[in-house]
């Protein structure tokens, strides 16, 4: 697999957030390539290769408790918009890189009706358990596989209807050119 994401249609490299002279490291963001193998049938084991992308929302986060002079001091921007920073979202996105590495293990992935969705429990900054949910759509780009993840964030519980989905059926239907998985 190269490196070559010159058709990526996505940020590729994220670059650091500073406030406060600290700095926010986000290379964990940087896109990258992942092989799944999908041991199902174990005399013919099936590998996917994914180019994966992060988006803004995954550290950012619109907040109207903020002032005008503290949303500017946190605006954090991207090719096609602008957010607030957001530090325990950011502290949070550490862990994407581990949790879309596993989506094809027991981690539960389920349908909804704008994307596909891992929910993992996480420690959030406070060492507090939380249901962590990220949101990511699967799709063929250039004729390559991708996954890119639009947005994760805490919730306190999953709402609305849900249905769960072997990650291993999104890929081989992507692969395939057949219709996704859906409600």
């Amino acid at each position: 697999m190269s490196n070559n994401f010159n058709t990526v249609k996505e940020v590729i490299r994220w670059r650091n957030f500073t406030f406060n002279s600290e700095i926010y490291d986000l290379s964990h963001l940087n896109a990258h390539w992942i092989e799944y193998i999908d041991y199902r049938d174990e005399n013919n084991p099936i590998p996917y290769n994914f180019i994966v992308t992060y988006g803004l929302h995954c550290f950012t986060k619109e907040s109207k408790e903020l002032t005008s002079e503290e949303s500017e001091l946190l605006m954090y921007s991207a090719p096609r918009e602008s957010r607030e920073f957001n530090f325990e979202r950011y502290y949070l996105s550490k862990e994407l890189p581990r949790i879309i590495k596993s989506l094809g293990e027991k981690t539960s992935v389920y349908l909804a009706g704008y994307g596909n969705f891992a929910t993992v429990k996480l420690l959030d900054s406070n060492g507090i358990e939380v249901n962590y949910f990220v949101v990511f759509a699967a799709f063929r780009e250039s004729k390559r596989l991708r996954l890119h993840i639009t947005s994760a964030y805490p919730i306190e519980e999953a709402t609305g209807k849900r249905k769960k989905v072997n990650f291993f059926v999104i890929a081989k239907n992507l692969l395939n050119n057949k219709k996704l998985p859906s409600l």
